[in-house]
């Protein structure tokens, strides 16, 4: 386990931020990070368990959920310490685990997605708990942070999800972290998101010589014709949720030398899709599709494989989406849209448990070069988070 650094001030967000982007926590090592939030909770009165799940294949992760309070309704705040790796650390402006402040902008990998938030929302609990004697002015508040949301997801939230289930713990309302705004704080909240189904789809034929056509059998025009028809559009979209769309990302062949025919032509596709489908009714409809446009070219031989990492999912506006929209509005002036777009997120775990919305920081530089915020957002994401806190 690693030694987190000294611990900071926890009720000042930038300050927390700075310790937490310092451990340098990329998927899967801890890095400090966990320890570093446990140290803090511990001291703000939280009930903190660490728990590591592992399965074959995969990496061991670490886990955190801390809750003060032990009655209805729980508010859970989740998120992830895990960042992605930093890449060339001569490129940024400043080295990207030293958190450094620049003007108003601190910069480093994770201060946006998702480190800022994270020390946002405790910063915020502990002004909160500060206000009302030590505990939360209704029920519980809880965090549950992973550090898994940027490797496979496997080993992170949703066990962690059911570890607390077989515990008899439940979570009546949950905002992720995740940031969700496109130029300003203020913009988005994420009420659903796509599901992402990944396939493979690979055409049989017979390798033979480029110069002898007639003693083959080319499998590449065969495959270019399915991925043509399958790419794009799927549907005309649904509320809430714009078109399902299916993108080919990936095209190859057994052989790549130029006088050979290959024996087979493959295509990795990936599909995000809105709640007018479910997995399974999504691959038994592609599957049909294949079928019927390989016996249009004559493609006997074909095979198509699936994997995904979430189904759709929409919280359904509310009074619970109601109470976040009110407490970004009072704090930015700004009416944030409620959309669906984007990537996955470990909501798409959390909403099989309780009603999950996502609202953090911008984000137009996670993962990049040069990760960075403002300092003006983070006390303001404090604030809005006090403000959700304090009102029903």
């Amino acid at each position: 386990m690693a030694n987190p650094p000294d611990v900071p001030d926890a009720r000042d967000p930038i300050a927390l931020t700075q310790a937490l982007v310092r451990c340098e926590s990329v998927t899967p090592n801890e890095g400090g990070a966990l320890d570093l939030l446990e140290a803090v909770l511990n001291a703000a009165g939280f009930s903190v368990h660490r728990v590591t799940f592992s399965e074959p294949g995969t990496p061991d992760v670490e886990n955190l959920y801390a809750r003060i309070g032990d009655s209805a309704p729980n508010f859970c705040f989740a998120g992830h310490t895990d960042v992605v790796p930093a890449g060339d650390a001569n490129a940024w402006t400043h080295p990207p685990f030293a958190a450094e402040i620049e003007g108003d902008t601190l910069y480093g990998r994770g201060a946006v997605d998702m480190k800022g938030a994270i020390a946002c929302f405790i910063a915020a609990a502990l002004a909160h708990l500060d206000a009302n004697g030590g505990r939360p002015r209704t029920g519980s508040l809880s965090l549950l942070i992973t550090g898994d949301e940027e490797g496979p997801s496997i080993n992170g939230t949703a066990k962690v999800l059911d570890w607390l289930a077989a515990r008899g713990e439940t979570l009546d309302a949950c905002l992720v972290g995740e940031p969700t705004n496109p130029t300003a704080l203020g913009d988005e909240i994420k009420i659903g998101r796509r599901g992402s189904l990944n396939a493979r789809l690979t055409v049989h034929g017979r390798q033979g010589h480029a110069a002898y056509p007639q003693l083959a059998d080319n499998p590449v025009p065969k495959l270019a014709h399915l991925v043509a028809e399958l790419s794009g559009p799927l549907d005309e979209g649904v509320p809430h949720f714009a078109p399902s769309n299916l993108e080919v990302c990936v095209i190859g062949a057994s052989s790549e030398v130029t006088n050979v025919i290959p024996a087979e032509a493959h295509a990795a596709f990936n599909v995000r899709y809105n709640v007018g489908h479910t997995r399974a009714g999504l691959e038994a409809e592609l599957r049909q599709r294949c079928q019927a446009l390989a016996d249009q070219v004559g493609a006997a031989g074909h095979t198509l494989e699936f994997s995904g990492t979430g189904d759709a999912f929409l919280t359904e506006p509310g009074p619970f989406v109601d109470r976040v929209s009110r407490s970004v509005e009072a704090v930015t002036g700004r009416a944030p849209a409620l959309t669906t777009s984007g990537g996955t997120s470990d909501a798409r775990f959390i909403q099989a448990y309780c009603p999950v919305v996502e609202f953090g920081l911008t984000n137009a530089t996670i993962h990049a070069i040069d990760e960075r915020t403002s300092i003006a957002d983070l006390h303001a994401l404090t604030a809005i988070y006090r403000h959700l806190l304090d009102h029903d």
